[in-house]
Parts: C-alpha cells; sequence; structure tokens
C-alpha cells in the first residue's frame, strides 16, 4: 500500500487552489512511500482536460468522470467515486480539503470505508506503519498529535496548510462512468457563488481582518484600504463583527466560520477570543495591532503593535504603497 489517492475540487470547471494543495500533500506522502499519486475528478464533459494541470502538480493518474448532471457538486456521486477507486487498489492514505465540500465529502467516504478520518489536519507525516497528524484540538486550545494506524487513513488538510507546489508528473487519464445509484439522498440544483471579484478567504496569501476594536461598520473601509494596499490579500472579520451586521457572514473567521492558514495575517482591532483563534492560529506570520497589551492575541502574534487602530493602520497602509512604489 504505497499509493495516495485525492480528490479534486473544482468550482466552475475551473480546479481551486485547494485541490492543487491537496495534491502537492499527496505528492509528499506518495514520495515518503515510493508510490504513486491518483486523483478522482468529477465535473461536467471535458473535465479531463484538467488532468495537465494536475499532472504538473505531481499526479501520475487522473481518474476523469465526466457528464453533464455533474456541473454541480453531487455529494452521492463524488462518494461513490472516491469509496469505489479506494476499494479497486490499495492505497495508504486518501487526501481532502478541510474546505466546506472537502468536509462534507470526507466523512461520507470514511463512513462507506468504515476507515478513519482526521479533519483539519495542520501536518503530516509517515512514522513507520502509522500515519502521524496534527490539528487543533478543544477549539483551539491545543494542538493535538493523532496516529492513524488504519488503512487507507483519510486526512482532510486545512487551506493554507500546505503551500502548492509543481513536480511534475504524467497525469495519465484513466475515464471512468458516471456510477450507478439506486437513488441520490441528496441532488445539488444549484450553486449560488459569492462576490466573485474577491479573493477567496481560503485562496488568500495575505488576510486582513478586523474586529469590534474597529467601533463601527464604516470603518472597515481602514481594513480594506490596507487589504488593498497589500494587492493580494482579502478581508475577514471575527463573530462579534459579522454578528453585528457589519460584515457578511461568509467573511467570518474562526470556529464557526472560515478556517485559514495564510502566509500573513494582520489582526486589527481583534481581542483573540479563543473561537477566532481556532481558525487562524495556524497562519505562518502573525500580526495583531491593538491599543489593549494584555489582549489575548498577542499571545499567538509573531509580531505585536500597541496602539491606537486608527493611527497605526492608515499609517502601516501608506508604508506599504510607498515601499511598493518603490520597489
Amino acid at each position: 500500500m504505497t499509493n495516495v489517492l485525492v480528490y479534486a475540487e473544482t468550482r466552475g470547471g475551473q480546479p481551486r487552489k485547494v485541490t492543487f494543495e491537496a495534491i502537492t500533500a499527496a505528492r509528499q506522502l506518495a514520495d515518503q512511500l515510493g508510490g504513486a499519486v491518483h486523483v478522482v475528478v468529477a465535473g461536467p464533459a471535458g473535465v479531463e482536460a484538467l488532468a495537465a494541470s494536475f499532472g504538473e502538480h505531481g499526479a501520475d493518474v487522473v481518474v476523469a468522470c465526466g457528464h453533464e448532471s455533474l456541473v454541480h457538486y453531487q455529494p452521492d456521486v463524488a462518494t461513490a467515486l472516491v469509496a469505489s477507486r479506494a476499494r479497486s487498489a490499495t492505497y495508504r492514505a486518501i487526501v481532502f480539503s478541510a474546505s466546506a465540500q472537502g468536509k462534507d465529502l470526507a466523512p461520507r467516504v470514511a463512513a462507506r470505508l468504515r476507515t478513519t478520518l482526521a479533519s483539519d489536519v495542520t501536518s503530516f507525516s509517515l512514522r513507520g506503519d502509522a500515519m502521524v497528524v496534527t490539528h487543533p484540538g478543544y477549539t483551539g486550545k491545543v494542538i493535538q498529535t493523532l496516529k492513524l494506524v488504519a488503512s487507507p487513513a483519510l486526512l482532510a488538510v486545512r487551506p493554507g496548510a500546505v503551500a502548492a507546489a509543481k513536480q511534475p508528473k504524467a497525469g495519465t487519464v484513466e475515464a471512468v462512468a458516471l456510477p450507478e445509484l439506486p437513488s441520490a439522498r441528496v441532488t445539488t440544483t444549484e450553486t449560488v457563488l459569492g462576490d466573485t471579484k474577491k479573493l477567496d478567504l481560503g485562496e488568500a496569501p495575505v488576510i486582513v481582518s478586523g474586529g469590534r476594536g474597529l467601533k463601527a461598520a464604516e470603518h472597515f473601509a481602514l481594513v480594506e484600504e490596507l487589504a488593498a494596499a497589500f494587492g493580494n490579500a482579502a478581508v475577514g472579520a471575527t463573530r462579534a463583527v459579522t454578528d453585528e451586521g457589519w460584515r457578511p457572514h461568509a467573511d467570518q473567521i474562526g470556529q464557526t466560520g472560515r478556517l485559514v492558514s495564510p502566509d500573513l495575517y494582520v489582526a486589527v482591532g481583534i481581542s483573540g477570543a479563543i473561537q477566532h483563534l481556532a481558525g487562524m492560529r495556524t497562519s505562518r506570520c502573525i500580526v495583531a495591532i491593538n491599543k489593549d497589551k494584555e489582549a489575548p492575541i498577542f499571545k499567538v502574534a509573531d509580531y505585536g503593535i500597541v496602539g491606537d487602530v486608527f493611527e497605526v493602520v492608515p499609517a502601516l497602509t501608506a508604508a506599504i504603497k510607498s515601499a511598493k512604489q518603490g520597489a
């Protein structure tokens, strides 16, 4: 059992960034095992054309199911495809993204295969015959280490925890037919996308997030201007802010919102409630701006600025713009 299977997510017929992260994670495992990476992808007719991009990131084989009924994510079909492929070969692990779609699909596949699943994984390695992974536990208060001995072991990797990397492989296509299901219990008839002009929180390398320290919805303009200065940043918020209606709930980061691990996370006026830390503490670099030097956010921050956000943020925005103009 040396091969690793991956489920590839698509949106609008195109692969999502989290898919390349999952393939990269699978490639790392397969290289340790001396095996190959197989990718399962489902979508409308022509989905097999995505195999080239999967191959660039380390996929040896792409199992493609193209059908007009798969324009939207269909959980029953995806479960049947992944479980069937897993049973047809010996896989040591199956990798998903811990995205909304991955968190829906991975437990279904685990139940179908009667095997173990580790969710929201932030690191992984092989130690002997066991798969050892880490993930935040107890609302992010601790980082737990789990040892998975069952095979295949299912991993749902937190978006951003693994940086997508190119490692060209064959990406050979194997076309498979739509599985015959007696009756679908769930059918997705429509997918409503949010503002597609905005960078998705799960795919942004930089996130600027605001909390109640901004005092009013209109002051979020400071956060948006700072994000715009970076040029590759998304805007997030705490639950308190979304509950107040200052930002849409889609922007919420935390235990009951989005789980993110960007390269840089800038927390503006955020005290650092444990529920918020659960969603962002695995970011690679955290910068906190808060006038309260005792705020819990400083315990997880790599860099802290104690000061008034209404003075610090405009100065930081101006400094970033100046630095980029001089670059």
